[in-house]
């Protein structure tokens, strides 16, 4: 049964606004009163530069305040039986409006002074693009927000004839899925902007060159490779620190469960505690997401293929259509099984190979990739200086495995199926991905074919979808094989651009 909705009276964000605004604001001017203050006593006093800031923050603090008093009192929302609506503004006042029946998302946000006072942040989407689609309450009482999420997502929901019905908690966090965090591709990127980060802000005061020489004195009598070695492995180490500290605060208190009104809900955050609703009626699929490196220790993570989640900016950057962290393969395939009510994980199913041209394109596309710059030092070095042809030589000793590795296991990624209501399709090696999209979603077919493709019998076909990417590709298929799969996964969607040609009737564009 769906809630019914409550008179539509106009309502006011939590009046506590004003304190977050003041004491957010306080945190900002207290870290940099330091800096000013010490730069203000090359002309004045102490006790007067003191002074001086002490005024300007109190004056800081109030105007913030006031403004964010302001908003408070301009602003109210209200749930109609058909709109939500929300005004807002004081000199340009703002009336939005969002159509009930086109919510897909209430998502409650709280950083830790929020989650202190017992407040929340709520984001109303459609899922469509563009600002305008989402409407913030920022902030309201937890318990409010909490009632505007049953309010707007409790409708009457389906559920697949014949499938597996599991409610109630489908995962939750286990400690050991850290493990994981270190060979992510954040630890490298972390450790980099570590090491970016301490030369931008010693340059700031006017330090940089103190510090490149401690480094040097620390380096003095050490060869140059041993001391570059040094440095990186300092900056892994600082890089998988972050990534472990950026694993738990995203990813503590994580708990996946599915509730009555045929909501899939995600709750996750250690300091800055989230909430991520997905209706399991706009649910096409899901997405098995092996990177590298955590591929070779046997996990991956759960990503839903979905339609109407936020595609704002802010939204992009949270993860919002995340089920699962990474954690091990089996525990990712039954979670996929869970998630789809099927007794059996289509993300598991045997896949289709596809022909061995399809490797001889991702070999040469990787040694090009690698002599192609390889082949340019060796140039410049017979031009300008024979030190280029001895680093040519070395990228070519070196990448040149790597490449045809990379190569290889990309052709072994390579697959496709059809299990039961879902087609599957697999690849990529940097960031391995196995899509199982349920069929009905499919709204077209794209078939390409290069000429190298062409002479080679190959094709790729790709599932066009609201959902999710928006597109998944088979890559590199046997052209029969290809069509044959399309063709089978939405009977009727292709057929009418197919010729049949041959004793065995295979098709062909």
């Amino acid at each position: 049964m769906s809630t019914v909705a409550p008179p539509a009276d106009w309502r006011r964000l939590d009046p506590r606004t004003v304190l977050v605004t003041a004491l957010v604001v306080a945190g900002v001017v207290a870290g940099a009163a330091v800096p000013l203050t010490l730069g203000l006593t090359r002309w004045f006093s102490l006790p007067v530069a003191v002074l001086q800031v002490l005024a300007g923050a109190v004056l800081v603090i109030a105007v913030a305040a006031g403004a964010d008093r302001v908003r408070w009192h301009r602003t109210r929302y209200r749930i109609g039986q058909e709109h939500v609506d929300l005004h807002t503004g004081l000199l340009l006042v703002k009336r939005r409006s969002l159509a009930r029946d086109r919510v897909r998302t209430v998502d409650l946000t709280a950083n830790p002074m929020l989650r202190l006072l017992g407040l929340v942040t709520v984001r109303i989407g459609t899922g469509e693009q563009g600002s305008e689609s989402t409407l913030e309450l920022d902030p309201v009482t937890r318990a409010e927000g909490e009632r505007l999420r049953r309010l707007l997502l409790d409708r009457a929901a389906t559920t697949p004839a014949g499938g597996v019905h599991h409610e109630g908690e489908l995962a939750v966090l286990d400690p050991r899925w850290i493990r994981y965090a270190p060979v992510s591709f954040v630890a490298p990127m972390l450790g980099g902007a570590a090491a970016g980060a301490v030369m931008q802000v010693s340059d700031w005061v006017g330090a940089q060159g103190q510090v490149i020489e401690w480094v040097g004195d620390r380096f003095r009598d050490t060869p140059l490779l041993w001391t570059v070695i040094a440095l990186v492995l300092a900056a892994l180490v600082a890089g998988v620190l972050g990534a472990l500290g950026l694993w738990i605060e995203m990813w503590w208190n994580y708990r996946l469960e599915r509730e009555p009104g045929g909501t899939l809900r995600v709750r996750r955050g250690l300091f800055t505690s989230r909430s991520i609703s997905v209706e399991e009626a706009r649910l096409r699929g899901v997405d098995l997401v092996e990177p590298l490196g955590v591929r070779l220790l046997g996990a991956a993570r759960l990503d839903a293929i979905t339609t109407g989640l936020a595609k704002d900016h802010e939204a992009r950057n949270a993860d919002h259509n995340t089920l699962l962290p990474v954690a091990p393969r089996t525990r990712a395939d039954t979670v996929a099984a869970d998630v789809l009510r099927e007794a059996d994980t289509p993300t598991g199913a045997t896949l289709t190979p596809h022909p061995r041209a399809a490797r001889g394109r991702r070999l040469r596309w990787s040694l090009a990739a690698v002599l192609g710059p390889v082949l340019i030092l060796t140039l410049l070095g017979a031009l300008l200086t024979p030190v280029l042809l001895w680093i040519a030589l070395g990228c070519a000793v070196a990448a040149v495995p790597v490449a045809v590795a990379l190569a290889l296991d990309a052709y072994r990624a390579l697959g496709h199926a059809l299990s039961g209501r879902y087609l599957v399709t697999r690849s990529g090696t940097l960031r391995r991905s196995t899509a199982a999209l349920e069929r009905a979603g499919v709204i077209g077919w794209t078939v390409k074919q290069s000429v190298f493709q062409r002479r080679a019998g190959l094709l790729s076909v790709t599932a066009t979808t609201a959902a999710g990417g928006g597109a998944y590709t088979a890559y590199d298929t046997d052209a029969s094989e290809g069509l044959t799969f399309a063709a089978a996964a939405v009977p009727g969607l292709l057929e009418p651009f197919l010729e049949r040609a041959g004793e065995l009737g295979n098709p062909r564009p």
